[in-house]
């Protein structure tokens, strides 16, 4: 099954992969003309109830299909108000191939069988689509969709929904307006690629069309994975997440790029805690740090408690970043996560001691393939035996692995997703601290597996775009500025 947000995310990386979207709402159109075709004769009259968006598209396309039938389309609302390029050509198809069409833009005037080119004797039609409104919308119909519901669960002839019942939450099954409110009550659901999890629930046959998606839509990460994370625009400060970084000592570098990622990808807060030794230098990198000194020159046992204080103020804890190692430092993170019970990233050194840790902690691991057998994981040369050792692996740590390679592997256990972004020229110290933070940054605004699979590909997109304006001189300062761009999903 797959989720309303997830299949909107995979429609935009089929896109990306060169499967225009246009193609899809072919390739649906003829899916919802087969299922048409089984639940009536030719001859038989047939109503499509299209909206305005994608959804009322594919049955533009499918009356195309439906040349046996008599068949007239409603348009709910005026032609120039289509909300899609697509949707719009075939709508001007269906007047230049001279189909019989009415626009409906009083619910008053709404009336299956008042099409007079179309079903001529006022007659129930044998079969009515409903394309109104597809997946991910909320709230009750409105008019003229809520007058047009009533009509076709008041026609006592077979309906055919498109992708979902209009009214109907695909993910819940659910009247997205509530349980007595007006939702479309379908015989027949055709749904595209894959079930909804809330058509199961429905009391109605469920078709399931391949419309020829490719499966590395689903496989590989895409700029369709970057839906949804805009900030609110009504947001406050800290919504949009706060991130506390714990590393440093041996190392200033990591931990400051790390932060520095975090802000880059969005975080509103950005906090280090380091050794006082690296303090100031830290601070110096931005004043868009908020720096937090701790005791001596590398972090060990004793600062567990601040830390966790520290912790406790803030959405990520990103755990490693130039830590160094020694007894001193993973004691320092076994007693750390221990008592710790939110969100953090681990990286670095602190990655060998998680599989022996007990902790309550929601943890996202960035370990290269080195660190991933260090771990106590293994690794192959193939992708796929590679992606399916990192799944088992994540499944025995209860944890979300993001590993590092070429291409990337990330698994909580369940799910796997690749990345093919990135290039030879990050394999430059300090682009997985940049990772580090970045999936930080993502982990305070999404859940853990989306962070590392987004994280993944932005970061390796950054690095593409640092690689072509440096080449071989790419280095890890020259990735945190360009996530901005990378993170947009044009």
């Amino acid at each position: 099954m797959i989720t309303t947000d997830r299949m909107a995310a995979v429609d935009a990386n089929a896109a990306a992969l060169g499967v225009p979207r246009k193609q899809l709402m072919e390739s649906s159109g003829n899916a919802v003309a087969r299922e048409v075709r089984a639940v009536a004769e030719p001859g038989a009259t047939v109503a499509l109830v299209c909206g305005r968006g994608n959804n009322g598209g594919d049955a533009l396309v499918a009356a195309r299909f439906l040349d046996e039938y008599d068949v007239a389309v409603h348009l709910l609302g005026r032609p120039e108000t289509i909300r899609t390029d697509i949707a719009r050509e075939n709508w001007d198809a269906l007047e230049s191939a001279e189909i019989s069409t009415e626009t409906v833009t009083d619910s008053r005037s709404f009336d299956l069988t008042g099409i007079e080119d179309g079903v001529s004797d006022g007659a129930t039609p044998d079969a009515v689509v409903d394309a109104m409104l597809g997946s991910g919308i909320s709230g009750g119909l409105r008019e003229p969709e809520r007058t047009a519901a009533e009509a076709i669960n008041a026609s006592d002839t077979t309906v055919v929904a498109v992708d979902v019942p209009s009214g109907i939450d695909a993910d819940t099954g659910d009247p997205t307006g509530g349980q007595d409110s007006v939702r479309v009550r379908a015989d027949r659901v055709v749904t595209f690629h894959d079930e909804k999890p809330g058509l199961d629930s429905l009391d109605a046959a469920v078709t399931v069309a391949d419309i020829g998606i490719p499966a590395a839509a689903e496989r590989f990460t895409g700029p369709g994975d970057l839906l949804g994370l805009g900030r609110d625009p009504d947001s406050h400060k800290g919504e949009n997440g706060e991130v506390l970084v714990v590393g440093g000592g041996p190392y200033t570098g990591a931990p400051t790029l790390s932060a520095l990622a975090a802000l880059r990808a969005g975080a509103d807060l950005v906090r280090v805690a380091c050794p006082e030794s690296v303090a100031g230098a830290v601070q110096g990198f931005s004043p868009n740090l908020i720096v937090h000194g701790l005791p001596g020159d590398r972090v060990g046992p004793a600062h567990a408690e601040r830390v966790a204080s520290l912790a406790a103020e803030n959405n990520v804890v990103v755990l490693g970043p130039g830590l160094g190692g020694g007894d001193g430092t993973e004691a320092f993170v076994r007693e750390f996560l221990t008592a710790f019970e939110g969100r953090a990233v681990v990286d670095a050194d602190a990655l060998r001691t998680v599989p022996d840790v007990d902790t309550g902690a929601d943890l996202i691991c960035t370990p290269h393939q080195g660190e991933l057998v260090g771990m106590g994981g293994e690794t192959a040369e193939g992708p796929d035996e590679r992606a399916e050792l990192v799944r088992e692996f994540a499944a025995e740590v209860g944890h979300t692995l993001l590993v590092k390679g070429a291409v990337d592997v990330i698994s909580d256990g369940d799910h796997v997703r690749l990345n093919r972004t990135g290039n030879p020229g990050m394999t430059v110290g300090g682009t997985g601290d940049v990772l580090a933070g970045t999936v930080g940054a993502l982990a305070a605004v999404t859940d853990p597996f989306h962070a590392a699979a987004v994280g993944a590909y932005v970061v390796g997109r950054a690095g593409d775009a640092a690689a072509e304006a440096n080449g071989s001189g790419l280095v890890a300062t020259d990735l945190p500025d360009r996530l901005p761009e990378a993170m947009r999903n044009e």
